[in-house]
């Protein structure tokens, strides 16, 4: 057996590095986050803590199942045709609208930014009604922005809409 052909074998271990890495990544950040004390004496480092650790755990646990032999099974792909390709188109549109976010965000801010984001993915997905996409869009990310900026507190840019919203 060549060395490729082990590798391959052997090819979740390198999911299992990865979360190990994620894990490490995660306890190191929580480690370096300052001290806040609370009534409880919990602060913010516990739930990082937690998830880097489990993290570690999971990835420990993977490494042990494929060095004993275990293999991921194969997918069954229910209902999907899995000899055929890819659709690119898709995946491309979606992100043309994503990258249209991120681009636009700090132009024209979020309520139209979003409006934008969610038609292209609506279109991308293949809706095709060009009056009610838009409408519902909008609306979309109105909701958001209110959502975000008033109830969560998360600062949204308005962008030229600042004054109207």
């Amino acid at each position: 057996m060549t060395t490729m052909e082990r590798l391959k074998e052997r090819s979740e271990l390198g999911i299992s590095v990865l979360l190990a890495a994620l894990g490490v990544l995660v306890l190191v950040d929580a480690i370096s986050l300052p001290a806040v004390p609370t009534e409880r004496g919990i602060g913010p480092d516990v739930v990082p803590m937690v998830v880097g650790a489990a993290l570690l755990v999971v990835a420990a646990l993977l490494a042990r199942d494929v060095l004993r032999g275990g293999k991921g099974e194969a997918e069954g792909g229910e209902d999907i045709d899995l000899s055929a390709p890819g659709d690119w188109r898709t995946v491309l549109l979606l992100a043309a609208a994503f990258l249209a976010n991120v681009v636009l965000i700090g132009l024209v801010g979020f309520p139209i930014s979003g409006t934008v984001l969610f038609w292209g993915a609506a279109y991308a997905l293949g809706s095709r009604n060009f009056v009610r996409d838009p409408l519902v869009a909008a609306g979309l990310s109105l909701v958001t922005y209110f959502v975000f900026n008033d109830l969560l507190g998360v600062s949204l840019p308005g962008g030229p809409l600042m004054g109207v919203l």
